[in-house]
């Protein structure tokens, strides 16, 4: 692709996103597509999909760094989200209720991610982290690796379950009035249900479908996401090396938005050190713990990455992961 090409690609992005913005009209400033361009092409291309009702805004702070550490990101709007109004039970937001219709807007995104550097990594937070976790599924030739941030795979409660399935009323965010919180303060429950069934579709076919190699990350305080679900859908992608798994300590206080300060992470630099770690290195999960392990036995990173013959393979931002992973986890898997 000459620079001429690209460029034009890049503005056309742009001035698109300008233009819908203008037709819906767009709620606020936080939910306007954000997109991090170099002037070339770049070796690694992120697609983030955000969460359900919220907005671009959850990636920006990662966005910015994986900008700065030389790629190009896409954070774009989904569809139904952002949209000005005076949305309430009666005048419910317009939240798609088929799932094609996200299906289809994460296949058009991937074609433009494409074509605007090497290696295309998809991510998502939540449903968004479905979405990213179907389109691995469905073009994993395509794509280069996934990020999973707190996968909405199932709730963790039977009742909630029971209810999800069976009530089509409006429910509201116990924190919409969160200041970090520029989305919707609710929704009609079948538009959140589409994205339950394709979390149970996800676990059926990660078993017996090629994928690529994912990181999946959660916060064990996280009350929003059935835990169970994420450890079996790991076990299913360890097949798909690299594949890491990072699960943050109770202790820390991380909530299921977990991407932003504003949102709740008093640790937001921490969770961009370990996406950093994971797309900068190449090393597999057993290497990983083998690292671990070592550094546990008393050796320092670096010599435990020398022993190992990593060095070519790994970011000294590694260091960081192995120093947060859980120890009994490290020992058990080691063994």
């Amino acid at each position: 692709m000459n620079m001429s090409d690209y460029s034009t690609i890049t503005a056309a992005i742009i001035q698109q996103a300008k233009k819908l913005e203008n037709t819906l009209p767009i709620k606020n400033e936080a939910c306007r597509p954000k997109f991090f361009f170099h002037p070339e092409p770049t070796a690694k291309v992120f697609l983030f999909f955000h969460g359900f009702t919220a907005g671009p805004y959850q990636f920006e702070p990662l966005g910015k760094a994986l900008f700065e550490a030389g790629y190009n990101v896409l954070v774009p709007l989904q569809p139904g989200h952002g949209v000005a109004g005076k949305w309430d039970k009666d005048n419910p937001p317009p939240l798609p209720s088929e799932i094609e219709i996200y299906q289809q807007f994460a296949l058009s995104w991937l074609q433009v991610a494409q074509k605007l550097g090497n290696e295309v990594i998809v991510g998502g937070l939540s449903t968004g982290g479905n979405l990213a976790a179907w389109l691995a599924l469905e073009r994993p030739q395509e794509i280069e690796r996934s990020l999973l941030f707190a996968p909405s795979l199932g709730s963790n409660n039977a009742v909630v379950d029971f209810l999800i399935e069976v009530l089509p009323i409006y429910y509201e965010w116990l924190n919409k009035d969160n200041s970090g919180n520029f989305g919707y303060d609710g929704f009609l429950i079948p538009s959140f249900r589409i994205f339950l069934d394709m979390g149970k579709e996800i676990i059926q076919r990660v078993e017996k479908e090629p994928t690529v190699p994912m990181f999946v990350i959660y916060s064990e305080s996280d009350r929003a996401i059935n835990h169970h679900e994420i450890k079996t859908l790991f076990e299913s992608i360890l097949k798909q090396q690299p594949s890491w798994y990072h699960r943050f300590d109770k202790s820390l206080e991380i909530p299921h938005t977990m991407m932003t300060k504003a949102e709740g992470n008093k640790y937001q630099d921490l969770l961009i050190t370990l996406v950093k770690a994971y797309v900068q290195s190449d090393i597999t999960w057993d290497e990983l713990i083998k690292v671990g392990y070592l550094i546990l036995q008393g050796k320092t990173f670096e010599a435990a990455v020398s022993e190992l013959g990593l060095g070519e393979r790994v970011t000294p931002d590694l260091s960081v992961l192995v120093a947060v992973m859980d120890e009994k986890m490290i020992i058990e898997a080691y063994k």
